[in-house]
């Protein structure tokens, strides 16, 4: 009897597959997945056009990196990770063209399938797909490495970024279905980049939150060669390596070793590239764009460089406040400082004229708020107030706050009186030079730095706020403690940069989401516990028409800005790269990229 009920289940559990996999054939499976448009590439394409046509293959390229490093894991909270793991070691299920705002091609899923109720994606593995030990990458990899990121072991970034998906589960050896809790229009996207490695490279009874050097199982292009801790790093080009000849793949990863080496600050880094210690630079500093690429390598044609169009969006660089320290949490405190800050005096005697006021969390897309909430902006704000039955401030749908200029010169002097009547206002007043509260307290914080290469540029910005009776006072710490410190929220102010697109999703909740506040190792560095913008975020997610994600984008960007949470900073309209004169490069650059990762990945040594 029991052996007839046992055939009686296996025969019901093959049948439910059987009709899984027939509901599966009868999908429209995908090599590409586009967000608001189509695929640029079609089916059965070549190349990236971003990418060389003939490049040659081998030689060392050495790049660099500041600071230090202490694990080759980059999943897991603790720690800094080397440089290069993410695009060389491991590989996501599908990868991001970088000529198209949102658009992604299968590599180790060979196709995918979103669900017409948007509910779930499907992915089925591309059977070629090998890790570094020669083992196929299967489902059950797949679902080891999800759930493996989303646990206490990893970073709490990916189980924000996944938040929404509900679990993983595996349809046979190659096909995974991913659930999700809610709509989501961005996460069948986002659940497409997950990073994939096996389940060898951790041991059964290891914490995966304990490894740290470790050498990654994963299926990317390179193995760790040699590991000098905190010093350099060797990646070594794989003659095994499963996607050479993958359209999303052709023509890149053309360097035999791939290394990195660490220097101490940004004025180490480059004498030691005018010194030819390494190849290529991306240079963020003016002052030294302006007045250090020069000098005898140059002269003679060995070292050369070049200024690239920049079409990226900008995002919000800038001072951002913690408003966990009781001196920030009121708005009016954060205005008032936010005027000390002389952009345009820095960007003439710093700067070289060389960069453009950021405006907006969403600059350089067609996401930034501007002037007047227009009139959908205005539904949508009353819509979110009756949701969650609380009203809201009418100021937000006024004219979006712009960064104060100092055009003329009495603007500064005109800008700090604005900033002492609102501190006066706030409670705070002048007593011998001190910026005083009625309790006789002072006005004195920090800004949290990495780098000593910040302090010239917060000079001015201190001398400032000294005029309001404003103590500021620096502290640059080494990277590991810098990234210790931020992780805890342990910090008044410091320097960041948010990063956007041109399709902002679940990064968002990381970024000010009312969670992510609380959470140690969050992007939230702000502290914003807010429920107008959690519900504002969650429109954003939910949106299915390019128009309404536009819309909601704008009344986020309205709401933060309104709260100057941060003081703009500024952003550059080219990518300033240095290099040695024997690298080529594609003739086509992508329009979404960053230059060392663009060169790491496409370009060669030599001529095409």
């Amino acid at each position: 009897m029991r052996k007839i009920i046992r055939l009686r289940v296996c025969f019901l559990v093959l049948l439910i597959l059987f009709l899984i996999s027939e509901s599966l054939q009868a999908s429209k499976f995908v090599s590409a997945i586009a967000l608001g448009s189509k695929p640029k590439y079609g089916e059965g394409f070549e190349r990236f056009e971003y990418t060389g046509l003939k490049p040659l293959v081998g030689g060392e390229l050495k790049l660099a990196a500041m600071g230090s490093f202490d694990k080759i894991n980059p999943f897991t909270l603790k720690g800094i990770p080397s440089r290069g793991l993410m695009t060389l070691i491991f590989e996501p299920l599908a990868i991001a063209s970088l000529d198209e705002p949102m658009t992604m091609y299968g590599l180790i899923a060979k196709e995918m399938f979103f669900a017409d109720d948007e509910l779930s994606m499907t992915f089925k593995l591309n059977p070629k797909a090998r890790f570094s030990n020669g083992d196929f990458i299967t489902a059950n990899d797949v679902k080891f490495s999800f759930e493996t990121l989303v646990s206490k072991s990893a970073s709490p970034i990916w189980k924000n970024l996944w938040s929404d998906v509900e679990r993983a589960e595996i349809i046979s050896e190659r096909i995974i279905r991913f659930k999700f809790k809610r709509k989501n229009r961005e996460l069948h996207m986002v659940i497409a980049s997950l990073p994939i490695f096996s389940r060898k490279w951790i041991g059964k009874d290891e914490d995966f939150s304990q490894i740290s050097m470790k050498n990654p199982i994963a299926s990317g292009p390179y193995s760790i060669k040699r590991v000098d801790l905190g010093k350099n790093i060797f990646f070594e080009k794989r003659d095994d390596y499963w996607a050479k000849d993958h359209p999303a793949r052709k023509n890149q990863f053309n360097f035999k070793t791939v290394s990195f080496r660490y220097y101490k600050d940004a004025f180490a880094r480059l004498e030691a590239f005018k010194a030819g210690e390494f190849d290529f630079i991306h240079e963020n500093t003016a002052k030294n764009w302006a007045r250090s690429y020069e000098g005898k390598q140059f002269r003679k044609g060995n070292l050369s460089k070049k200024e690239l169009p920049n079409s990226n969006p900008a995002g919000m660089q800038g001072y951002i406040f913690n408003v966990r320290n009781p001196l920030f949490k009121d708005r009016r405190v954060r205005k008032a400082i936010s005027l000390a800050m002389d952009f345009e005096w820095m960007n003439r005697q710093l700067f070289y004229n060389q960069y453009i006021r950021s405006y907006s969390y969403f600059t350089n897309t067609k996401l930034a708020a501007l002037g007047i909430a227009s009139d959908a902006e205005s539904d949508l704000l009353n819509k979110i107030s009756k949701r969650i039955k609380i009203p809201f401030d009418p100021e937000i749908l006024g004219p979006v706050p712009l960064p104060a200029r100092n055009i003329s010169s009495t603007s500064l002097r005109e800008n700090l009186r604005s900033a002492k009547r609102l501190l006066e206002t706030a409670g705070w007043v002048i007593k011998d030079g001190k910026l005083k509260n009625n309790r006789g307290e002072s006005f004195n914080f920090e800004i949290l730095l990495s780098s000593r290469g910040w302090e010239r540029v917060v000079a001015p910005f201190t001398r400032n706020l000294k005029k309001l009776g404003i103590q500021l006072n620096t502290r640059v710490t080494d990277i590991s403690l810098y990234k210790k410190r931020i992780d805890n929220f342990e910090f008044d102010m410091l320097v960041h940069w948010y990063l956007s697109s041109q399709n902002p999703g679940n990064e968002l909740y990381n970024r000010f989401g009312s969670n992510s506040a609380i959470q140690k190792g969050s992007d939230n560095f702000i502290g914003l516990s807010d429920p107008f913008i959690d519900e504002t975020i969650r429109v954003i997610l939910s949106s299915k028409k390019r128009s309404d994600l536009v819309i909601a984008s704008k009344l986020l960007d309205r709401q933060l800005l309104s709260g100057f949470y941060v003081i703009p900073h500024w952003h550059n309209t080219v990518h300033r790269i240095a290099f040695d004169s024997n690298l080529r490069g594609p003739k086509t650059s992508p329009l979404y990229y960053h230059s060392e990762d663009w060169a790491m990945a496409t370009w060669w040594w030599g001529t095409e």
